[in-house]
């Protein structure tokens, strides 16, 4: 049926729209079999003609454009397409993009939040799920024969109801953390951007106060000049001892070489990370910390969410062209 509405889409649009591939050459398009049969794909990427040439040259009309994975999005180019409208992330984060030139000539951005939300979301409880159990730490301590060598002694974990959370960026993947931590019996409060009208959790206005009133903090806001950083050293010592820190948005949210002191001196009670300052650079010295969990950037990827990033990506440009409402706008501030 999804297949024979597009079709008839198409055919009541006549001619395909323009759609420009803004990517990196290292990077691949895997929406393009999906897009081509329905829009005309312009990718510079794919072309022996200079990047700013070949906008120059052939993306003048260009509305709308899909910016893949984190190619960064500069004024400089979005100056070399005047007719530009949309701005389609092919991720979560749009720290690669400059929003503010966005904002000022008045091109709507959407981001791929709603998309991996869930995914997202089961990731970051894993970890939380992982560092207090200890269960990444219990697997080394196995694969290393130490079970009969100890007696069968190992430190315990510690339970997850009870907890209280606090989620740094209530959109759509916290949101989905905040359900998920609920059904373990966790108490949730948040801080974002503003105060979410009809949420039931408590609202701290800054990260400070939040982490003072929590046992872990989750991180799944963007990264901007406000978030870089937001959790410091002041963050982490009103966090404590036993407080842990999970973070699924982007490494820049946390002050990196500052959370490294904290967990070398025990400041810090653990961390499950999946995104670094640096990747794919990772510091050394987490690499033997029992209580610290790592991943290489995973959390949004699996087959389903890749699936649900085309299907967004597909009804986004079918809306735009048909002056219908869009699904996951970014709200730039």
């Amino acid at each position: 049926m999804a297949v024979e509405a597009n079709q008839e889409w198409l055919k009541s649009n006549g001619d395909p729209h323009l759609v420009l591939v803004h990517r990196l050459p290292s990077f691949n398009f895997q929406l393009k079999h999906i897009l081509q049969p329905h829009f005309h794909l312009l990718d510079p990427a794919g072309s022996p003609e200079p990047a700013g040439s070949f906008l120059s040259s052939h993306a003048q009309s260009v509305r709308a454009l899909i910016c893949v994975a984190n190619t960064p999005l500069t004024a400089e180019t979005l100056s070399l397409l005047p007719s530009l409208e949309l701005v389609l992330a092919s991720s979560a984060g749009v720290d690669h993009i400059d929003t503010q030139e966005c904002r000022r000539r008045g091109i709507i951005l959407t981001n791929a939040s709603t998309a991996f939300a869930e995914d997202a979301a089961d990731y970051a409880v894993t970890l939380l799920i992982d560092v207090w159990r200890r269960i990444s730490a219990a697997d080394r301590f196995l694969h290393a024969g130490l079970w009969p060598v100890k007696g069968g002694y190992y430190p315990l974990g510690s339970k997850l109801g009870g907890k209280r959370v606090g989620i740094v960026g209530l959109g759509s993947i916290g949101l989905e953390v905040s359900k998920r931590l609920e059904a373990f019996g966790c108490s949730i409060a948040y801080s974002s951007r503003k105060e979410k009208p009809h949420v039931p959790y408590p609202y701290h206005a800054n990260v400070l106060d939040l982490a003072a009133h929590s046992d872990a903090l989750v991180l799944c806001c963007s990264l901007s000049e406000q978030t870089r950083h937001i959790i410091n050293k002041d963050v982490m010592t009103a966090l404590g001892k036993k407080g842990v820190v999970i973070n699924v948005g982007r490494g820049g949210l946390i002050d990196e070489k500052e959370l490294v002191r904290f967990l070398l001196r025990g400041d810090i009670g653990g961390a499950g990370l999946d995104v670094f300052e640096d990747e794919p650079d990772v510091p050394r010295q987490l690499f033997e910390l029992d209580n610290v969990v790592l991943s290489p950037h995973r959390a949004i990827f699996t087959p389903e969410a890749i699936e649900a990033l085309n299907q967004l990506t597909f009804t986004n440009l079918k809306a735009f062209f048909s002056n219908k409402p869009l699904q996951s706008v970014y709200q730039i501030e």
